[in-house]
């Protein structure tokens, strides 16, 4: 039992679920952050409160930390047990052996982790009381990060980045999971590629548009 849950396929196997999960978190942060493109701030920080007392939301937000953390942390040795195994680089990689955001997935990792910490930062430990802000108006908070230039340039460089990771992340999940089929494949791959446009798309328009028209 203990070689089974320590082996690099249960990894994959859980890594992939709690990516998908992820995923599915992302559609609701952007249902709610596309409030903040309202002109009344009510709606984005009733939303907000909501989140912070609400007993079934913050069960959920354990789950979530718990999904980050073992993406993130398994991700990780994942990839080391992968450099350990090949220690020695070959000159030339085939082209066919492993895409580009496949062999760069830690990396890319990487740079998303930078921005989750400095968004917990912002909002998150926050709500905890663990560093000052405004509890009822993360509204204007959000607001006032995204009349700062260099904070919107790297949050869109962020979800720029985000999209390459889900678009391969989403593929890559179904086939860990095992569900790979000549039929459906490619309809899981078209899916996952409009999603990892548009969900990243949309939480990029919301600064845009507060910086620009707000």
């Amino acid at each position: 039992m203990s070689k089974f849950l320590g082996s690099s396929i249960t990894k994959k196997f859980v890594m992939a679920l709690a990516g998908l999960f992820l995923i599915i978190f992302l559609l609701v942060h952007l249902g709610i952050n596309l409030f903040l493109l309202s002109d009344d701030p009510s709606s984005f920080n009733k939303a907000a409160h909501f989140m912070a007392v609400n007993p079934i939301v913050k069960t959920f937000e354990l789950v979530l930390m718990g999904g980050f953390l073992i993406h993130i942390l398994w991700g990780v040795i994942l990839q080391i047990q992968n450099w350990l195994a090949r220690p020695i680089r070959y000159k030339k990689t085939a082209e066919t052996q492993t895409s580009f955001f496949s062999k760069y997935m830690i990396y890319l990792g990487g740079i998303i982790f930078i921005f989750l910490v400095i968004h917990f930062v912002n909002f998150y430990f926050v709500k905890l009381g663990l560093i000052e802000g405004d509890h009822e108006n993360f509204y204007g908070m959000a607001h006032d990060l995204f009349q700062l230039p260099g904070y919107i340039v790297f949050y869109l460089f962020s979800f720029l980045i985000l999209a390459f990771h889900l678009n391969h992340g989403f593929q890559s999940a179904f086939q860990t999971l095992g569900l790979n089929h000549e039929t459906y494949t490619p309809i899981i791959k078209g899916i996952g590629l409009i999603y990892s446009i548009i969900v990243p798309l949309g939480f990029c328009i919301i600064p845009i548009v507060i910086y620009f028209f707000k």
